[in-house]
């Protein structure tokens, strides 16, 4: 197996999640809930954060989801001719603030700048909006080491369809079995193998955990920073 590309998930692998996404989620829970606190906090709750360990839960809807998802879950009621603005405004508020507030996991961008010197083609993956991925690639001084970034709008299916490897490889002339995916959560995992590709990487760098990474991945590494040995080998 020869893997040419990689496509990377971008909270939780190689930005880290909840020091980047606290803040912003909890600001959109206490607009959509009018300010109340209590309810504010509830929400966060059924959007997947645990106030135990502060921290938000694997595969939960903030880990997991898109923008509409969130839209979806807090405010069931809306119209449906005022959830697209909703969606948008959430969108754009999420680029700005998620790009201003990245935080990069250790080592990562070292990680980066080695897989593309070695000739990775590689490429962003999220259940964000495009513009969020492509501000934050630009924010991290990283944007020129990638052909691309897909998020949730870029494609007809988001995660976990295998609409986005499909479109990388359009792009890039590359077949699914010479791309890895590399994220941390089942979503990740689940478009590559929906996909067809050469590999699915866990990463525990995020919010998922070995046990339920495990049993979909060729790989479990703790980090991207553990990628380009582990390709190498």
């Amino acid at each position: 197996m020869t893997i040419k590309g990689i496509l990377f998930d971008k909270d939780g692998t190689l930005v880290d999640f909840n020091r980047t996404w606290h803040a912003i989620g909890d600001q959109l829970a206490l607009e959509a809930a009018g300010g109340d606190r209590d309810k504010a906090d509830n929400l966060m709750d059924l959007a997947g954060y645990d106030f135990s360990t502060r921290r938000f839960r694997p595969d939960s809807v903030f880990a997991a989801g898109t923008n509409a998802d969130i839209v979806a879950l807090w405010y069931p009621d809306i119209a449906p001719r005022l959830r697209k603005g909703l969606v948008e405004r959430f969108d754009s508020f999420t680029a700005n603030e998620g790009a201003l507030r990245a935080v990069p996991l250790e080592g990562v961008l070292d990680a980066l700048a080695a897989l593309h010197g070695k000739g990775y083609r590689m490429a962003v993956a999220t259940n964000d909006s495009t513009a969020g991925a492509s501000q934050t690639l630009l924010m991290l001084g990283i944007s020129h080491m990638f052909v691309a970034a897909y998020g949730y709008d870029a494609v007809a299916r988001p995660k976990p369809a295998p609409d986005t490897v499909q479109a990388f490889c359009d792009l890039t002339g590359l077949k699914p079995r010479e791309v890895a995916m590399v994220g941390d959560n089942r979503h990740d995992l689940e478009m590559a193998r929906a996909a067809g590709a050469g590999l699915a990487v866990a990463v525990l760098s995020g919010t998922g955990t070995r046990e339920r990474l495990e049993p979909m991945a060729d790989a479990v590494l703790n980090s991207v920073v553990d990628l380009p040995a582990y390709l190498a080998g």
